[in-house]
């Protein structure tokens, strides 16, 4: 069975993480962001080397849960913001307790280029000796004391090093963010800073150089491009490349990246086809995730969005997946995906929050913003008098995250057509070909597709008003 376990700590020292790459998908991630972001992952480290680590931007939704439960495989680590934390500069130095003598401290410093954290048997801060600290402590020993002139330089040594030791070190946990606090570092006359865990224990030191000039974490986007959908302060990283199937949304960058964008109904395909064209096979719980996220995607290969490379690629997922041993060996294509449509349907279940940001995108076109969530159901009259709460979320998650407007769009799975909930949409959008119902949505027959159906008609309505 393939691990996907990570330890807790994935930024860790500079010197020892500097070529960790984070592959991550969409905020509000789907089977597919998941997918493929574990796939591509595998495929970075077998074919290129790379220290790749799988990542998620967000909670994982019922359907991803329900196939990641199956698989015996947990979520990938949760990776919600990549601006540069104390972690990613503190060195762990080593430490000495208040009450050893200063030459214990001493020792230490000459290897550590000149610090020595001096922390208290229970792990907390007490203080740090450098250079400056002793020049201050022998000033002040030796000023109001003239017989302290006549010690010995071994009888100084002697001395307790708390007695050396500055005490009014600034201390930051180690997820806070620099740039948080970067003006507080900036008017600060230290130059040393204590880096803890919640717990307030010692973790390491940061030195204020290396907060001004924070190492970027490598990142590798999946199944998105728009700067809306990723991880947080992600223009503070550094951006490798980019693999999706969407359309073209993509931010600037520092420097040349690759960048790959097919027409095609996963990202999962994407990773497949690069897997096979690299003489590689995944694994079959890692071919079974894949499988998943392709068939979430497409809707059992159903959905408009479908091309025949995808049928291609899930023949040669279910190659690799439903082999002996797996945790698919008893099922076909059509059994599983019928498991993985059905684990992400039904709404009536859900709390209306989370039916309308679960699997929600917010875009922009022109002087608009907007978003646009997608939920599934295998009834489309179960709606009844659930539409005036998911009107009512709608319109929270608008006033919340700044939006012109918002929309949802429940997807039946069995008939193929969709209903329009759809909040504060503006006079352009009036032209919307769907058939206004008395409950107060619209009707879009045969409309299963946020991608290709829906949203390119929005766009196109908007940018023509």
């Amino acid at each position: 069975m393939m691990e996907t376990r990570q330890p807790l700590n994935y930024f860790g020292s500079n010197h020892v993480n500097s070529k960790r790459v984070f592959v991550v998908g969409h905020i509000n991630p789907d089977t597919d962001s998941i997918a493929s972001a574990v796939g591509y992952a595998w495929l970075l480290a077998q074919r290129d080397g790379l220290d790749a680590v799988p990542a998620r931007a967000g909670s994982v939704n019922r359907q991803t849960a329900y196939v990641l439960k199956a698989l015996d495989m947990d979520p990938p680590i949760l990776l919600t913001d990549a601006s540069p934390r104390f972690e990613s500069v503190m060195r762990r130095l080593d430490v000495i307790t208040p009450e050893k003598p200063l030459n214990q401290a001493w020792a230490i410093l000459s290897r550590t280029g000149g610090l020595a954290p001096v922390v208290n048997p229970d792990n907390t801060p007490f203080g740090i000796v450098t250079g400056q600290s002793i020049f201050d402590f022998l000033q002040t020993l030796i000023g109001p004391h003239p017989r302290s002139k006549e010690m010995t330089l071994g009888a100084l040594l002697d001395i307790p090093c708390r007695e050396a030791a500055h005490t009014d070190v600034p201390r930051f946990q180690a997820g806070t963010r620099i740039k948080d606090v970067l003006n507080r570092i900036l008017r600060s006359e230290q130059n040393e800073y204590w880096v803890l865990d919640e717990n307030k224990r010692y973790l390491g030191v940061a030195r204020q150089r290396d907060l001004l000039n924070p190492p970027r974490i490598k990142v590798v986007l999946v199944d998105h491009n728009e700067p809306q959908q990723a991880v947080a302060s992600v223009d503070e990283a550094e951006l490798l490349e980019i693999l999706d199937h969407h359309r073209l949304g993509n931010q600037s960058t520092h420097q040349p990246i690759k960048f790959t964008v097919d027409i095609v109904g996963s990202t999962s395909t994407l990773v497949s086809e690069q897997m096979e064209e690299s003489g590689l096979s995944a694994p079959p719980v890692l071919a079974s995730l894949l499988l998943s996220g392709l068939l979430s995607d497409t809707l059992i290969l159903q959905s408009p969005t479908t091309t025949q490379r995808d049928r291609v690629a899930a023949d040669r997922l279910v190659r690799w997946a439903f082999v002996p041993g797996s945790p698919l060996a008893e099922e076909t294509l059509q059994s599983w995906g019928d498991k993985v449509i059905q684990a992400g349907a039904g709404i009536l279940t859900q709390e209306p929050d989370n039916v309308v940001r679960s699997d929600m995108k917010i875009y922009e076109s022109g002087h608009f913003r907007f978003a646009v969530a997608q939920a599934e159901t295998s009834d489309i009259y179960e709606l009844g008098d659930y539409v005036g709460r998911l009107q009512k979320a709608l319109r929270d998650l608008k006033n919340e995250k700044g939006l012109d407007f918002s929309i949802l769009m429940v997807t039946d799975i069995v008939k193929n057509s969709s209903r329009m909930i759809m909040v504060d949409i503006p006079s352009e959008l009036e032209e919307l070909p769907y058939r206004p119902l008395a409950d107060g949505t619209f009707s879009a027959e045969g409309v299963v597709s946020r991608k290709k159906q829906l949203l390119p008609l929005i766009l196109s309505l908007l940018e023509a008003g």
